[in-house]
């Protein structure tokens, strides 16, 4: 039997500079989203399309979530394991073609995930669990295009 999560937020314009969007470059791309007990995001659209560089804009949030979303059934999994983990980072990619007509579509993530076990001995089922995050991974399972991973493993 399913078992069904919902989410909710909401998502404001706040680029009004006083005539709406009267014009292509009249107002501003930015924007928060708010949820409800916590930190509000100020995001804005990329800087190739207007956008502040200073805030987060949706391509980056999409890559943050692929990323994190795969860390966290990683660290899951490996606690159930027993493989420790004492360091995990990221350094992910994302590629997004614009098409001629203005929009666009991510055609590639790859997740560089670079983690510390304590024993060498965990190494090898450190780099299978990898496989098993992604398969599990509820924001890669929603995406319609590859999300890879070329994991590196040390030891303390």
């Amino acid at each position: 039997m399913d078992k069904y999560h919902h989410y909710k937020l909401t998502t404001s314009w706040t680029g009004n500079k006083g005539s709406g969007t009267s014009n292509y470059k009249a107002y501003d791309r930015s924007y928060h989203i708010v949820i409800n007990g916590k930190q509000t995001i100020e995001g804005s659209s990329d800087p190739a399309f207007r956008g502040d560089p200073s805030k987060h804009n949706p391509e980056e949030m999409l890559l943050g979530a692929l990323s994190s979303c795969h860390m966290l059934w990683y660290l899951h999994l490996c606690a159930e394991a027993g493989v420790i983990v004492v360091n995990y980072t990221d350094e992910a990619t994302g590629k997004m073609v614009e098409t001629t007509n203005g929009g666009g579509k991510f055609e590639e993530v790859i997740l560089n995930p670079k983690v510390t076990v304590t024993e060498a001995a965990m190494v090898s089922k450190a780099n299978h669990l990898h496989r098993k995050a992604s398969e599990l991974c509820f924001i890669a399972n929603s995406v319609n295009f590859p999300v890879n991973h070329h994991p590196v493993c040390l030891v303390q």
